[in-house]
């Protein structure tokens, strides 16, 4: 299984749509980490570029995110990949709690977005 988180500086962006790169975690079925790659976040709004294809086509299942608007969830959802919002701090020790059981998802999608990315 792959797990993505929107990066920066190797902590959680607060904004998914607009973070530095993707740190993504390949997980043994021991839940271990087995291995860390970084990619490239696209220019422009996360919901209206073609991430999502992207992680899925690399076999990304979970992203772990800050935030993000609907739009944006209901994107990845399309291409098979779980989101889980309200994650903050490094990224590796975020993937850790999740794999521990220790995340549950926010339930907040951000309203906030001047580019319309909230909108499916």
């Amino acid at each position: 299984m792959k797990i993505a988180l929107p990066s920066y500086q190797n902590q959680i962006d607060a904004h998914f749509g607009h973070c530095e790169h993707f740190t993504v975690f390949t997980i043994s079925d021991k839940n271990e980490i087995l291995s860390e790659e970084k990619i490239a976040s696209p220019a422009g709004c996360g919901c209206k570029s073609n991430i999502a294809q992207t992680l899925a086509e690399q076999g990304v299942k979970l992203m772990l995110a800050g935030n993000m608007g609907q739009g944006a969830v209901n994107v990845l959802n399309s291409h098979g990949i779980e989101v889980l919002r309200g994650c903050t701090g490094n990224v590796k020790e975020v993937t850790s709690n999740w794999l521990a059981g220790k995340l549950n998802d926010s339930g907040v999608a951000c309203t906030q977005h001047e580019h319309g990315c909230h909108e499916a």
